[in-house]
């Protein structure tokens, strides 16, 4: 009843030629509901309403889901098709010129047929993101694979979620971002939550964390830094960036040692444990606090809370997965509820924080290099015969499968790619190892870049493609929880705009691959298709439908057929996804970041995000008010080190690492590690954190290490030039 008044007064509100379309946020994994206000005059989208019907945010909104519909008619959107005649100007905004849809496609064909013809159907790649809906991230799949008929297809996930992908297969035989609904958090009894800021990050979810308090249960966060979360926190386990597992290891040593243990879940249910107790044995608290710096009556502590907790969940995010060995990171701190048997009921389990909109569906469909629909694997022959078969194309023609999304860049600058069409990410800012990335985007041949504003990676383009924003058309995105969700269309195609799929049906018929994709009319055909697709897979979506996810405010999957009614609680039966059905408890031996800190680089940086920032910035900051309340990218440094380094508050310095240096403003504040200095990453050119951050990548799930190099930071004499 509540809820009906509520939006009879907004409806109440509306002013005459008003409307509100009911739709999702653009940003983060939580996809929280909202309402955009549209005029209906001019069919634009003018505000936006909290929406109190969908129940992840319950109507909640964080700054930039409020500001979010700014983005759609700013002055920045690219309006028409750009060509860049002369390549010198690469690497700059300058040098494009208007052109006709017809003159851009024709060129981006003839010249995509002009380097296949020289060098080979390989020498193309597709470089996507996750912000875009399902139906959006399947079609880039198939668009790669099938229309340009190259191997070489990646995704900006690599760089967000691989690991949780990787260490989730690995444990549990299936990625889903949380084995647990989003209602189930506040009412846990513990929370144990390494490497996530999530009161910046994804602060809609604050209010179940802070009720698990407020009901007597407990809440452990593990992080360098004291972040609103860890502050609040019952045990803060203020770790050195990069020791994860041996934290994780050492709680596993202590839950076994004091008996914590479910031996009959471990038993029937698990796989491994024995190898993986003799292994932790080692883990001591004396001994995991010489390699955390954490104090031992803190991991003595933590144990216990989270032992004797009748129910528990474990979260993690890109803290714990951006690492050389996040997969093991994600791994080990899985097996925490596995030796206790808190996995496959209500309030217990395990759950990542997604950090892009369509994080979890976008690496299900076939977007990664060794993936293919429903998360099928392009290793498996039986993988690649059904979709192939439901693709329409011989088994032989499906290319096999390429490299990771930073191992592209490599392939560019040694010109086995050449060509390079782009859309929905910005690898300019969001890469590791920036100068090396630059290059590379500057070695190219030819690239094309889709997007609705001019990023920095789209000024390394020779053609740059205007697309649409979120709220100007139809379709699906899968939210952290695993839950799909609908996205509405709420005002027309901005000036000359086209949304991604239309551009990538229309290349492909003009590379003569359209019969393929001449059936494929609009999202909702697009979507049919991804679920007949995916029937079968692990990521089976077949029973989910437009009007299914209308009635349940959206489907979990995997839902198979018309009757299912979708999985919010992941092994209820105690059935893991293994061909045996039992999980795998892993034994994984610490091992230091690929980088440690030394006598020429004694510091440990790592990087992050603010709240008022999403990715690599090119949308959030072009709005006024996000961009008014963070500026600038700030060097956070402890008293200690500000004082040893004789530097103030304010004062702009040299960070350096050993891939490049860049000038940051200080900020002087206790809630870190005196020996680790942090920088978020939203901003491009010379203040990009990502010229400084370690390429290294983890073996399983190629995730660059983000999160832990060597750092050094040089104080600027007065008058010298700023590099910055």
């Amino acid at each position: 009843m509540q809820k009906d008044k509520f939006f009879k007064s907004i409806k109440n509100k509306l002013h005459p030629g008003e409307k509100l379309v009911s739709t999702h946020c653009c940003y983060c994994g939580m996809q929280c509901g909202m309402n955009l206000r549209v005029d209906t005059s001019t069919n634009t989208i003018i505000g936006v309403e909290p929406r109190y019907d969908f129940p992840v945010n319950l109507g909640r909104m964080c700054p930039k889901g409020v500001t979010a519909y700014q983005q759609v008619n700013h002055p920045d959107r690219i309006k028409r098709p750009l060509i860049r005649r002369n390549p010198a100007w690469k690497g700059t905004a300058q040098g494009f010129e208007e052109v006709s849809w017809d003159e851009a496609l024709t060129y981006i064909v003839d010249r995509f047929r002009q380097l296949q013809e020289a060098y080979g159907k390989d020498t193309l790649s597709v470089y996507s993101g996750v912000s875009m809906t399902n139906e959006k991230c399947y079609l880039t799949g198939k668009f790669a694979r099938v229309g340009l008929q190259t191997r070489y297809v990646d995704y900006n996930g690599r760089f967000c979620m691989s690991s949780a992908a990787a260490g989730f297969n690995r444990s549990l035989g299936i990625d889903r971002g949380s084995t647990v609904p989003w209602s189930d958090l506040h009412q846990t009894d513990c929370l144990f939550i390494a490497g996530s800021n999530a009161a910046e990050c994804h602060p809609t979810s604050m209010f179940r964390i802070w009720e698990v308090q407020n009901r007597g249960g407990y809440l452990i966060v593990a992080d360098p830094r004291e972040t609103p979360l860890a502050r609040r926190a019952d045990v803060h386990l203020d770790l050195r960036p990069g020791t994860d597992l041996a934290l994780a290891n050492g709680l596993l040593h202590l839950l076994i040692k004091n008996g914590y243990t479910d031996e009959a879940f471990i038993q029937n249910h698990t796989n491994g444990f024995a190898e993986t107790k003799a292994l932790v044995e080692a883990y001591t608290p004396a001994y995991v606090s010489e390699i955390t710096g954490i104090a031992e009556e803190k991991i003595i502590r933590a144990a216990e809370i989270y032992g004797k907790a009748p129910e528990a969940i474990v979260m993690f995010c890109r803290g714990v997965e951006q690492q050389s060995k996040g997969t093991d990171n994600v791994s080990a701190y899985t097996n925490l509820a596995l030796v206790t048997g808190k996995i496959g009921r209500p309030k217990s389990g395990v759950a990542t924080f997604t950090g892009q909109g369509n994080g979890q569906g976008g690496r299900e469909h076939g977007q990664k290099a060794d993936q293919l629909p429903g998360y099928r694997k392009m290793d498996n022959p039986q993988h690649v015969q059904e979709v192939a078969c439901a693709w329409g194309i011989p088994v032989e023609e499906m290319p096999q499968k390429g490299v990771s999304a930073y191992e592209m860049f490599g392939l560019m600058l040694d010109k086995t790619i050449r060509g390079l069409y782009l859309l929905c990410s910005n690898p300019a800012v969001s890469a590791p190892n920036q100068n090396h990335v630059r290059e590379a985007l500057k070695s190219l041949d030819f690239m094309v870049c889709v997007d609705f504003y001019l990023s920095e990676s789209a000024e390394y383009a020779d053609v740059v493609l205007p697309t649409t924003t979120w709220a100007e058309d139809e379709g699906t995105t899968t939210n952290l929880e695993g839950r799909v969700i609908r996205h509405r269309q709420a005002q027309s195609w901005y000036a000359e705009s086209k949304p991604d799929w239309w551009i990538q049906i229309e290349i492909a018929k003009r590379m003569g691959r359209g019969q393929y994709f001449a059936h494929l009319n609009g999202p909702r055909d697009i979507f049919d298709e991804l679920r007949r697709v995916s029937k079968g897979g692990t990521a089976d979506y077949y029973g989910i439908t437009y009007e299914k996810i209308e009635e349940q405010q959206g489907v979990f999957w995997p839902c198979r057929d018309e009757h299912d009614q979708g999985q919010p609680h992941l092994f209820l039966d105690k059935k893991f996804y293994h061909p045996d059905g039992k999980a795998k408890i892993c034994a994984l031996p610490y091992r230091p970041p690929a980088e440690e800190p030394d006598a020429e680089y004694p510091l440990r940086l790592t990087t992050g995000r603010v709240v008022y920032h999403y990715l690599s910035g090119n949308q959030t900051r072009r709005i006024p008010f996000l961009r008014d309340m963070y500026p600038d990218p700030l060097l956070e440094v402890h008293p200690d080190t500000a004082k040893a380094y004789g530097i103030a508050h304010g004062e702009k310095v040299l960070l350096k690492t050993r891939r490049g240096e860049a000038v940051y403003k200080v900020k002087v504040i206790a809630a870190i590690r005196p020996d680790t200095v942090f920088v978020p990453y939203h901003w491009g050119k010379d203040e990009s954190i990502n010229l400084l951050t370690n390429p290294a990548l983890d073996p399983y799930s190629k995730m660059p290490e983000f999160k832990a190099c060597a750092a050094e930071i040089v104080k600027l004499e007065k008058g010298e030039r700023l590099h910055g």
